[in-house]
């Protein structure tokens, strides 16, 4: 079984997860301005991805959003795409994350530690929470595997234009119950860089 077999009560149970539902466990965070390719990609793609398919809000909207992190952060970060992350077979922990994103320049293949995980979905974001939740438990059991413990792992579910966070610490789930909105993009890229700060 795949992480897209997930749902969220599945995952809890599985994974033996405490579930915290919040408004918003993030704390006032600067908004980061675009660059203006970033600016002008989502301003071409928003219209035309934002009624179309996953994968075109995938490709038009959630993409152009990552990659300005590695611009924002030369040399500090790598973002994988539909890349496989096979990290425990015995416990149903395989399959592909639409989006991972890792604290490491290594873009070949994943390294650790993975800190981000964002799973694209068309239109009801709640879908995806299962799943995501799935990919980060994974992520954690990645990072232990690789000698890195105990800081946590940050998910996002979203459909590029919402975008909900969650986050994984040893055995709570925090989810948001607030999505943040893009546009502005410039909300989403401050909350993105901040969870890649060491806590």
């Amino acid at each position: 079984m795949a992480y897209n077999q997930f749902s969220l009560r599945k995952a809890v149970r599985d994974f033996d997860l405490k579930v915290v539902e919040v408004e918003n466990f993030l704390p006032p965070i600067e908004p980061i301005m675009p660059s203006h390719l970033l600016s002008e990609t989502l301003k071409q793609n928003v219209p035309w991805a934002a009624v179309g398919s996953e994968k075109a809000r995938s490709e038009g909207i959630i993409n152009p959003v990552l990659l300005e992190l590695r611009r924002l952060l030369p040399g500090q970060v790598s973002v994988f795409s539909g890349e496989e992350f096979n990290v425990d077979p015995s416990r149903e922990l395989t399959g592909y994350c639409d989006f991972l994103v890792s604290k490491s320049p290594e873009q070949l293949f994943i390294e650790a530690p993975a800190i981000i995980v964002v799973e694209a979905k068309k239109a009801d974001i709640s879908t995806g929470l299962g799943q995501c939740a799935a990919e980060v438990v994974a992520a954690q059991i990645f990072n232990k595997q690789n000698g890195l413990c105990g800081s946590p792992v940050f998910g996002s579910v979203s459909n590029g234009t919402q975008w909900r966070f969650l986050k994984l610490e040893e055995q709570t789930l925090t989810i948001n119950l607030l999505d943040h909105t893009l546009p502005p993009v410039d909300t989403i890229l401050g909350v993105l860089v901040w969870l890649l700060q060491p806590r």
